[in-house]
């Protein structure tokens, strides 16, 4: 749905009845509130503050910070989370304004009739085991996401390449976009790169927001999530907080907040949160100042989203350490590496690390081995480390393909970071096709189509198995006397030992991750508790599953 159609329909949504401000609205779905002041103002987003109060027939109220649209104009989203009706207050910082303090008004909203997954099984959050993300009605969310982190500017063109790359990974199954909100990484302030249609995410001077661009973004995040592709909304990468402040970083994520926090979003503090800018020349005291000053913002972000969607920051190493309190965070995202095989060893080590810590967290990798990286991390590198992370206990793996993240053009290549290096030209629409993309979809298809939230690690199922002196041996999870995954990386010989339970029938099948083909191998015969294989087609790595019929475990 485009800008004008979005727009369209919700002011066929808005249209007043009469003279009362009665409106209808559909559950779960986002609807759009104006008002325009007729007081002028010389510096509206800097004078005003606007929330709308919504409260439904239990009482329960939503307080919902509203935004600043350009001139004397403000809107407020909301999307009601169940049928009924509610009552609207507004709540003016200058409460003179008689268009914008004390406006009243009701909704009645009706059940939701679609089939989009987002809106039919509702946003995110924390599953109660805390061990993965979920959708509000419980439905559990596999992550696999991509990196876009420049992908609101002007270099992914709107519609046609923006369109494509959301097409492209919607059909191979990607269900997440790691995508940046205007403050861009790997350029300092106001570089003519960090651009959309409509210029920068801000006016110069951060002196206040730029609306249009948010508008020119507006269209992407919404055909994101038409897609249903989940927005991971970073606010910027985590140098701009000394740049900025507190304060002017506060009313950056309360402008977000008001314009995506309807929808079903989760919000990412930063990009490398106590990274220093490229070129401080304080970096051990930016690095400590930046740690506590995303803490504070991490409690800020929490108390104006009345929408509470899960929070987490992307970090250095761990989001855990990226904060002075691991409470201030819904899920801990990791950054493991980008050296190939030589972040094996780092990624399962600080992986099982985060998994075993508390308080118990989901894990999700974020950022590991972009495939292209260093002209290396090629597919098989992508098969490796989805796997290994998915059977280590992660609650979702992240992509990223070097030429996407920076949006390299044929054109346009992204060009020398501040430090004086180019990460490489290769076009977007080439990286988009590397074969990485399409084998981390298969493997996630393969999983969803068994209770993969419940999987549990268990190494010791198969003999050899990944120990802290050798990572590229087999790995294995999944549900004990149900399900087995076993993840076995190339090489010559089949495991020595399978683990099965006795009195249990197991069957068993062997399946390619790099093209999805599945091989039967029927009904395994364990001797004294272990079942050896005898041989594998192919020099390679393969995927085991064992299900037991007698106590299936599918989705």
């Amino acid at each position: 749905m485009n800008r004008r159609s979005f727009m369209a329909a919700a002011a066929a949504v808005l249209a007043p009845r009469g003279n009362a401000q009665q409106y209808s609205a559909t559950a779960g779905n986002v609807l759009e509130l104006s008002f325009r002041s007729a007081k002028p103002y010389a510096d509206p987003f800097n004078e005003l503050e606007l929330e709308v109060t919504f409260t439904s027939e239990s009482g329960a109220r939503h307080s919902v910070p509203a935004y600043w649209a350009g001139e004397q104009n403000w809107r407020v989203r909301y999307a009601p989370p169940s049928p009924g009706r509610y009552n609207f207050l507004t709540h003016c910082s200058d409460a003179s304004n008689q268009q914008l303090h004390g406006q009243e008004g009701t909704l009645e909203v009706a059940p939701y009739g679609g089939s989009h997954p987002l809106y039919l099984h509702g946003a995110l959050r924390v599953s109660s085991n805390r061990r993965y993300l979920e959708h509000a009605d419980g439905t559990p969310f596999f992550w696999l996401g991509d990196t876009w982190w420049m992908g609101l500017t002007k270099r992914l063109r709107w519609p046609e390449d923006f369109q494509y790359l959301a097409s492209d990974r919607a059909q191979k199954g990607f269900t997440v976009i790691q995508i940046v909100a205007g403050l861009f990484p790997d350029m300092d302030s106001f570089d003519p790169r960090g651009t959309n249609e409509a210029g920068f995410a801000w006016q110069p001077g951060y002196s206040r927001i730029n609306p249009a661009f948010f508008d020119m973004a507006d269209l992407r995040i919404q055909h994101l999530i038409d897609r249903g592709l989940t927005p991971c909304i970073l606010g910027c990468w985590g140098y701009y907080l000394p740049k900025i402040g507190i304060r002017k970083m506060k009313q950056h994520w309360r402008y977000l907040i008001a314009r995506w926090g309807a929808f079903p979003v989760v919000w990412c503090l930063a990009g490398e949160g106590t990274m220093p800018y490229y070129l401080s020349s304080r970096p051990d005291q930016d690095r400590s100042e930046q740690r506590t000053g995303w803490t504070e913002i991490a409690r800020y972000v929490r108390a104006a989203d009345p929408f509470r969607r899960p929070i987490t920051i992307h970090p250095s190493r761990t989001a855990r350490e990226s904060v002075d309190d691991p409470a201030v965070l819904d899920f801990n995202m990791l950054q493991t590496g980008h050296s190939g095989r030589k972040s094996y060893a780092n990624t399962i080590r600080t992986l099982t690390n985060e998994y075993a810590a508390e308080p118990r967290m989901p894990v999700v990798n974020g950022e590991v081995c972009y495939e292209g990286i260093f002209e290396a991390s090629r597919e098989e590198v992508q098969r490796f480390l989805f796997w290994s992370n998915m059977l280590s206990g992660a609650a979702g793996f992240t992509y990223g393909a070097n030429g996407i993240w920076q949006v390299n053009t044929e054109q346009e290549p992204f060009g020398p970071s501040p430090h004086g290096r180019t990460w490489g030209n290769v076009p977007w629409n080439q990286a988009a096709a590397y074969p990485g993309s399409r084998q981390l979809g298969l493997g996630a298809s393969l999983l969803r189509r068994y209770q993969w939230w419940r999987f549990e690690p268990h190494p010791e199922w198969v003999e050899p198995h990944w120990t802290p002196q050798n990572y590229e041996q087999p790995y294995a999870a999944g549900i004990p006397r149900q399900l087995k995954f076993i993840y076995l990386p190339g090489g010559w010989d089949p495991p020595k030992a399978i683990q099965l339970e006795d009195g249990l029938n197991y069957r068993a099948f062997l399946w390619e991750p790099s093209t999805g083909r599945r091989i039967d191998l029927g009904a395994p015969r364990p001797l004294n508790g272990a079942w050896r294989m005898e041989t594998l087609p192919a020099t390679r790595d393969w995927v085991v599953v064992l299900e037991n019929p007698s106590l299936p475990a599918y989705a």
